[in-house]
């Protein structure tokens, strides 16, 4: 293990562009967790994050945990870049070649996008603590950890991302197929929920009724859908929403957990058998 995670970083912190955005991305990271601090200005309505309570426990890790998620494709960048290039220019042959087995490359990979998503999530979690003693008009254990899961949610979404960029990487080897591929993906999911929504309702009379109660969705349980389930649009949590009545309900998303956890085993032993498959 520890062999593996020398080579990790020997191969990429001698990869400029790597550092350089692994740098900027947790400059961001922490950043972009301050932003309840700052006045938005819509013209003459000014809007503070902070006031409308995304530093409220249990809230807060709702919150902080859904706004630094949308950085995930910035990392993830990082990650593909990190692969292909290996691709690209030759190295992955010449690692073969001096004894680094395919299964000790995929678990090298695996390695690091642990160690990105550990570490991720780590800072996530301790400047939401921060944030929370600091602003959080309730700070009692119980309020404190209620939805700390949400952590945990963050972690296994960034886990499982980067891990269908490993084996798309892998597939495609280029960088370019790979961000090609990920918004197919994305445009046949949503093109799917816009079916299951047609089907799910109907208009009658200009009424818009519920044909299916509770009925099970198809892109409940498709990879990208799967991960944004795992943290859910805060919206509904904010002052404004809760002044005009709307109502915050959310359950576990125990399905959408167990997806991404098997998902992340096909993506990750997808990985592997392609590269057990083809003579590179």
């Amino acid at each position: 293990m520890l062999r593996l995670l020398k080579i990790e970083w020997l191969k990429n912190f001698s990869y400029r562009p790597f550092k350089i955005f692994s740098i900027l991305y947790f400059i961001i990271l922490g950043g972009l967790l301050f932003i309840g601090l700052v006045d938005i200005q819509f013209g003459e309505f000014t809007l503070n994050l902070k006031d409308q309570g995304i530093y409220d426990f249990p809230a807060l890790w709702n919150f902080t945990t859904y706004i630094v998620a949308i950085l995930k494709i910035f990392l993830g960048c990082i990650i593909i870049f990190s692969i292909t290039q290996e691709f690209t220019n030759r190295m992955f042959k010449q690692n073969i070649i001096d004894g680094l087995s395919r299964q000790e490359f995929v678990i090298s990979k695996v390695f690091t996008i642990v160690i990105f998503s550990f570490v991720s999530t780590l800072i996530v979690m301790i400047i939401s603590f921060i944030l929370g003693f600091l602003y959080s008009k309730d700070t009692s254990f119980e309020m404190v950890f209620r939805e700390f899961y949400f952590i945990g949610n963050y972690f296994l979404k960034l886990f499982t991302f980067f891990s269908l960029l490993l084996f798309l990487s892998v597939l495609f080897r280029n960088s370019i197929f790979v961000f090609l591929s990920i918004f197919i993906l994305w445009m046949v999911e949503s093109i799917i929920g816009g079916i299951e929504y047609a089907i799910r309702f109907r208009s009658i009379d200009g009424n818009t009724i519920k044909t299916i109660k509770d009925s099970i969705l198809i892109t409940n349980y498709t990879p990208l859908n799967a991960m944004s389930k795992l943290i859910p649009l805060p919206v509904e949590r904010t002052e404004l929403a809760k002044i005009l009545g709307v109502k915050y309900e959310y359950n576990f998303p125990i399905d959408s957990v167990i997806a991404c956890i098997i998902y992340s085993a096909i993506f990750i032993f997808g990985s592997y058998y392609i590269l057990k498959k083809k003579d590179w």
